[in-house]
């Protein structure tokens, strides 16, 4: 839900700070958006989510937004006794830093400007001279190309951008082999890459290093007619799998505000003929995906009432069985079909404000942060093709996992989808069911799911 500035503020001042060393490598600093090692020192700031559940914003310490967050005295961090010394001295620079930041007008973290995801600026004049390019497999799923802000996934072949930082430690910028600058950095002789000996498929490499294309998710060229940045808008991404959909180019460019002539709260976007939930801090992403309609599934509803308020829970454990399946490391996603939203074209505020109004009020009440796409297409017609993002076509979930889960790969043996179309004799449809088998995915219905004697 919106937050307004006053509440953002009093949110800040009340924030909890802690520190510790990073449990797993999920977790991304909320400054410089790279991901935080697991087992590296962190600094939190945790404050409590409107909804009931606490809510923590992880930094680097280097990172950490002293103005915005002040620290107090050390010695009070929560978690500051246990960890190691020398760790507590770079807890201690930070305190200094930001005794600094409050004799200084600084910049805080709300007056920042935000990364932006579809451009890539050059380095300062002669850093891309002195950087040494080489080429690698990446260890684990935790960098982040620097052109398009994705996850590297763990095994992909990926190229460095490696500078000496002024501090006296080398800083390296990783990208996908696709997404990587050329034109930013000095030619350089591919067979001399740091690396390059260590890699498959030389010949293959060569050729992807020559023509800055993406060969598996993107067939547009990425340099803009300068040559002088790497503009990502209007790429065109490509399904890996053919269970993920057809080709539907994507670019941020076309993501918009409203849905057609319907007004959208602020934490709602649009793509085409979707209308998507932006993500929650506490929602991270995950190979382990729980996915589930809504309407009939999680939610009593009536296609003939509407209102935010018209709807109650399907079955009294859904709040537990979700807040289970969170704690457990899965990303729960909503896929749900709306096409009153396009259809009610007299009345499409009313549909849209309905329809959003209890997806908001459901995670509310379950508190728990979930991911939600609907889908407001139509489906074939005479005069109407087929919407590519209405169940059972696949396109919601193709967006999910391309766009909006960090690059993160599915692991479809742990992932399923629940839902309670499933061709039944008194089912309206069997456009869930569908959408599973189309995707690969485990089905069940909720009746069974969401069972109290049910094994999770």
């Amino acid at each position: 839900m919106s937050t307004s500035p006053a509440a953002s503020a009093a949110a800040t001042a009340k924030a909890t700070i802690s520190v510790e060393y990073a449990k797993s490598g999920r977790s991304t600093c909320k400054v410089c958006s790279e991901g935080i090692a697991k087992g590296a020192l962190r600094l939190g700031a945790s404050a409590r989510d409107p909804r009931g559940f606490d809510s923590t914003k992880w930094y680097h310490v280097a990172c950490f937004p002293t103005s915005s967050h002040p620290l107090g005295p050390v010695e009070k961090v929560k978690g500051f006794d246990s960890v190691k010394e020398e760790d507590r001295e770079e807890v201690r620079e930070c305190y200094k830093k930001c005794k600094r930041d409050q004799t200084s007008e600084g910049p805080t973290e709300e007056s920042s400007p935000k990364k932006v995801k579809v451009s890539l600026s050059p380095p300062a004049a002669g850093v891309a001279e002195s950087a040494s390019i080489s080429v690698v497999y990446a260890k684990t799923g935790r960098s982040t190309c620097k052109a398009c802000n994705e996850n590297i996934a763990s095994g992909a072949l990926r190229l460095g951008a490696t500078i000496r930082d002024p501090r006296g430690f080398d800083s390296t910028k990783w990208y996908h082999i696709a997404c990587f600058p050329a034109s930013t950095y000095p030619a350089f002789s591919v067979e001399n890459l740091e690396g390059f000996d260590s890699i498959k498929n030389c010949k293959n490499m060569t050729d992807q290093l020559n023509e800055p294309i993406l060969k598996k998710e993107v067939v547009h060229n990425m340099a803009d007619p300068k040559g002088t940045e790497n503009n990502l808008k209007g790429a065109k991404i490509v399904a890996e799998d053919k269970k993920a959909g057809p080709v539907i180019p994507f670019s941020v460019s076309d993501i918009e505000k409203n849905y057609k002539d319907a007004t959208l709260p602020a934490h709602w976007k649009v793509f085409r003929t979707v209308i998507f939930r932006e993500q929650d801090d506490g929602l991270q992403p995950s190979a382990k995906i729980a996915a589930f309609d809504f309407d009939g599934c999680l939610a009593k509803t009536s296609v003939r009432i509407v209102g935010a308020d018209k709807w109650s829970l399907q079955y009294e454990s859904i709040p537990e069985k979700l807040q289970i399946l969170y704690n457990d490391g899965y990303k729960l996603v909503i896929f749900t079909n709306e096409s009153n939203i396009e259809r009610w074209n007299k009345k499409r505020q009313q549909a849209v404000d309905s329809k959003i109004g209890r997806l908001d009020k459901f995670i509310e009440r379950v508190k728990v942060p979930i991911q939600v796409f609907i889908a407001c297409g139509l489906g074939k017609r005479k005069n109407t093709p087929d919407d590519p993002f209405r169940k059972p076509n696949t396109g919601m979930w193709w967006l999910m996992t391309k766009h909006f889960n960090s690059g993160v790969a599915v692991d479809m043996d742990k992932s399923f989808f629940v839902g309670d179309a499933a061709g039944r004799e008194n089912d309206h449809s069997d456009a869930d069911i569908e959408f599973a088998k189309a995707i690969g995915l485990k089905f069940h219905v909720p009746e069974e799911y969401f069972n109290e004697s049910a094994n999770m």
